[in-house]
């Protein structure tokens, strides 16, 4: 699919996923809290990060008292999530950044969220995009594999696919992009055995075409 006929056909695949996408769950609103469940949700399910970020949250409120909390009491809080010796220590470092920094607010420019180490742009553009409610276009495992599986580019990585949106995807359309493809990519859209025989969009897409080829 070339750039034009991905830019014609947007709308049309847009609306159908949309319709069989069920509404994304957020479980914060506080861009602080959505700063933190993104860092800590890296290969760990959903329904695991809210938990452990609804876990902090109870517990220390806000990035004043997170910034001054111990790792050891941290880390039991956050145990399920992947990578989690790694993340404890992380997300009580991000807290003390946004606290020293940052005057207590999360920034909401791309340059100034990236500058936070462990936050790429995936998680910054997550922020803008749901704390925020600034045009962005968060690319995860789920937005990478669906938008290389229709045809809206090859892409070897998340900053590859996130220019080849940028350009074919009205802005008027970033807002809730993530969260959709996110609620697509677990039903339909899979990893593994995709259910491209109930998919409202086989039409459009190139690895419905290509198999078994």
């Amino acid at each position: 699919m070339n750039r034009k006929q991905a830019t014609e056909t947007f709308p049309e695949i847009y609306e159908r996923i949309r319709s069989q996408s069920p509404p994304h769950h957020f479980e914060f609103k506080d861009p602080f809290w959505v700063l933190i469940t993104t860092i800590m949700s890296h290969r760990t399910k959903d329904e695991v990060t809210d938990r452990a970020a609804r876990n902090l949250f109870e517990k220390y409120g806000d990035a004043e008292s997170l910034s001054c909390a111990k790792y050891d009491e941290v880390l039991p809080l956050i145990s399920k999530v992947g990578f989690s010796r790694v993340k404890a220590g992380r997300v009580i470092e991000t807290a003390r950044i946004i606290v020293e920094d940052f005057h207590g607010d999360v920034p909401d420019e791309l340059e100034k969220l990236t500058s936070i180490p462990g936050v790429g742009r995936k998680t910054a553009n997550v922020v803008l995009a749901d704390a925020f409610r600034k045009p962005a276009i968060a690319v995860d495992t789920h937005v990478h594999r669906i938008s290389n599986r229709i045809g809206w580019g090859k892409t070897k990585n998340p900053e590859e696919t996130e220019e080849v949106l940028r350009r074919i995807i009205p802005e008027q359309y970033w807002l809730g992009f993530n969260p959709m493809l996110v609620e697509f990519g677990k039903k339909i859209c899979k990893p593994v055995g995709p259910k491209c025989n109930e998919c409202t969009i086989s039409e459009f897409c190139q690895y419905y075409k290509n198999r078994g080829k």
